[in-house]
Formats: C-alpha cells, sequence, structure tokens
C-alpha cells in the first residue's frame, strides 16, 4: 500500500515543529533563567552581609537574579517612586506604609527585625550604661546633650538617620532646623531636619561605616543598627574600638519591609519577578535562612513573617 503524500508530508514536518516547540520552551526557560531585577535596599542589608548570603539562594531556587544598590532608606524609597528599580527593600515602616499608600507600592512584606545600639568608646564619658542598667537610650541621649560628648550621626535622610532624629525628639532635647545636602536620584539635593546643635553634634551625611568610623576617630556616640555594628567589630579587620553602650529598650526597636514598585505607576517595573523575591522572603526557607545568619555565634536579624522559623 503507498503512503500519501499527506502523511509523507506530515511524517517530515512533525519532527520540525518538535524542534520548533522544543527550542520555543528553552528559549523561553533561558529568558527566566536569564531575568534580572533591580532593587534599592539600605545599607544594613548590604554592610551586614545578610544580601551576599540571601541572593545567591533566591537565584538558585528561582533563576532571578537581583541587581541592588545599597543607600539611605530615604534614598532607596524614592528610587522606588521614580521607577529606578523593582523592589525596595527598606526598614522605616512610616515611609513604607506612605509609599504603599501613594501608590507607589504594591503591597509591604514584613520581613524581619533587628534593634538599634547606642555605641562609643568604653569609657563611656556620658555615662550613659549607668542608666537603668544600659537600656535607657532617651535618658542616655540627654546625657550626651548635657555634657555635649561628641554624637556622630548620618544625617544622610536614611531609616537610622530618621530614627535617631524620632529618638531626639522624644528625649526632650532641644531641636533646630537643620539643613543636610544629601543624595536625590543621583543628585545632591538639601534636606531639612530637626536634630541638636553644637559643635559635639557632628551630621555627616555619610553611611552606616563611615559613621562609625568617625565615631571612632572622635571617641564618640553614635546610633547603628545591631547587623553593622557586630559586622564592624568582629568581621573587620582592624575591629572597630566601639562598644554597644545601651541595648534592649522598646524604643531601639527596627522593622524591614519589602515592596515591589507598582506597575500602575511605573509600567516597566518588573512586579510579578519583584514579587517573587518578596514572597520568598517571607516564605518558610526565606525565613530560616534570615534566623540562621550569624556571624561569630550572633544572631543579626530575626524573621517576622514566620517568628519560629528554623
Amino acid at each position: 500500500m503507498k503512503r500519501s503524500p499527506f502523511r509523507k508530508t506530515a511524517l517530515l514536518i512533525l519532527p520540525l515543529i518538535g524542534c520548533l516547540v522544543l527550542s520555543a520552551c528553552l528559549a523561553v526557560a533561558n529568558a527566566l533563567a536569564d531575568e534580572t531585577i533591580k532593587m534599592s535596599t539600605t545599607t544594613s542589608t548590604r554592610d551586614s552581609g545578610l544580601l551576599e548570603y540571601l541572593l545567591p539562594e533566591f537565584t538558585k531556587d528561582t533563576g532571578i537574579t537581583v541587581q541592588y544598590m545599597a543607600k539611605g532608606t530615604g534614598a532607596a524609597i524614592r528610587d522606588g517612586s521614580d521607577g529606578n528599580v523593582d523592589v525596595i527593600f527598606v526598614h522605616d515602616p512610616a515611609r513604607e506604609k506612605k509609599f504603599v499608600a501613594d501608590g507607589f507600592g504594591t503591597q509591604r512584606y514584613e520581613v524581619m527585625h533587628n534593634d538599634f545600639v547606642l555605641v562609643g568608646p568604653a569609657s563611656d564619658p556620658a555615662g550613659t550604661k549607668k542608666l537603668d542598667g544600659g537600656k535607657n537610650i532617651l535618658g542616655s541621649l540627654k546625657a550626651i546633650a548635657q555634657k555635649q560628648v561628641v554624637f556622630v550621626s548620618r544625617g544622610d535622610d536614611s531609616g537610622t538617620h530618621a530614627k535617631e532624629l524620632a529618638l531626639w525628639k522624644a528625649s526632650g532635647v532641644p531641636l533646630t532646623k537643620t539643613v543636610q545636602k544629601v543624595m536625590k536620584a543621583g543628585k545632591e539635593a538639601e534636606v531639612t531636619f530637626e536634630a541638636p546643635t553644637g559643635a559635639w553634634y557632628l551630621s555627616i551625611g555619610q553611611g552606616m561605616g563611615k559613621t562609625l568610623q568617625m565615631a571612632e576617630e572622635k571617641m564618640g556616640y553614635a546610633l547603628s543598627d545591631r547587623g553593622t555594628f557586630i559586622q564592624q567589630k568582629f568581621g573587620k579587620t582592624p575591629p572597630t574600638s566601639l562598644e554597644i553602650l545601651v541595648e534592649g529598650d522598646k524604643d531601639l526597636y527596627n522593622p524591614y519591609g519589602v515592596i515591589p514598585v507598582n506597575p500602575a505607576k511605573h509600567p516597566h517595573a518588573k512586579v510579578d519577578a519583584a514579587t517573587k523575591f518578596a514572597k520568598w522572603l517571607v516564605s518558610k526557607k526565606g525565613q530560616a535562612l534570615i534566623a540562621n545568619y550569624k556571624l561569630q555565634g550572633k544572631q543579626l536579624f530575626f524573621p517576622d513573617a514566620i517568628p519560629d522559623a528554623k
């Protein structure tokens, strides 16, 4: 029996179609594997070493690469507002919630927390450790101001800077409007804050690492997130000589959130991949990785989405 011309043609075409389908599938797979999102984040997630620990695991699980820029939280939020990134990972809940309320973010995911600590020279010239066993941050700031011992402020509109200013305000120390130059959208701009004044109060417009370095040089005090300070104390050569003097006060709590940028505001934002990143951070695996990240046996961050993650 002769085969029909149609059947012969089909036998020739089917393998070709199979190859085309396979090629298309591989192309899609490669495209997904090569997908990259941009993130703006606070310097503490970088300086603590957390990102170098987390991001390769996320890429391994999803094929998505995260390119990040570390800067003050204020600048990171502005990156999201301007559509320069696909996701932000920061620590200033009030500004984060406003970012979402204003339509720039799709949703805030509570990821983790650490805490702030007041650090300074072991000699503790302001006597902060004597106040409630080193657990009274507002009283300690008052003592520093009264004795006019050097205090080095980041002064960079970061989450840490915002927290510091809020603590000064709560302490009752007199504040005056101060103009500080910060980076906005890659350009230098002036921002007005209410802060202490005097030769003892140094607002330097720098990140956490530089702030700790200057505090050490001046034998003064600084407010730091615990993770970055531990990295500077135990993961740097030579280590900083500063010591944690005040910790454990409820006013020093420091929560972090991750927010995908809303494509309704910026259509080019890669919201699907950014949301995968956010959900991965709050997943069982992401939370366990955060819980188990330690330096010199010290836990740097504590998961919030799944507090008992291990």
